[in-house]
């Protein structure tokens, strides 16, 4: 019985694996084949991409929390900058 060994791959070649699937169309027996892969390990490889994907974008209740979060900080913004210049103006008042 022979001993298999995995062979390891770049991510810079996974990514471009995957590319070839998603951005450029082709079939991931296609992209498989030209890159001397297996079909399996090229699913797998867009399987992952994908649920990386689903994971980086924001819930409802998170995108909700985000707009109320910048709301809230360009009206501390403006509400700073207006007592930084009632302070000047009457710190210049007492001289």
């Amino acid at each position: 019985m022979t001993k298999r060994t995995n062979k390891q791959y770049p991510n810079d070649f996974k990514q471009e694996a995957v590319a070839l699937v998603i951005e450029q169309g082709y079939s991931v027996v296609e992209a498989a084949a030209s890159l001397n892969i297996t079909d399996k390990l090229l699913y797998n490889w867009v399987a992952k991409f994908k649920q990386q994907d689903e994971d980086s974008e924001l819930s409802k209740d998170e995108r909700a929390e985000l707009v109320q979060l910048r709301k809230d900080n360009k009206r501390l913004l403006m509400e700073r900058e207006i007592l930084k210049k009632a302070s000047a103006f009457f710190a210049k008042e007492m001289k």
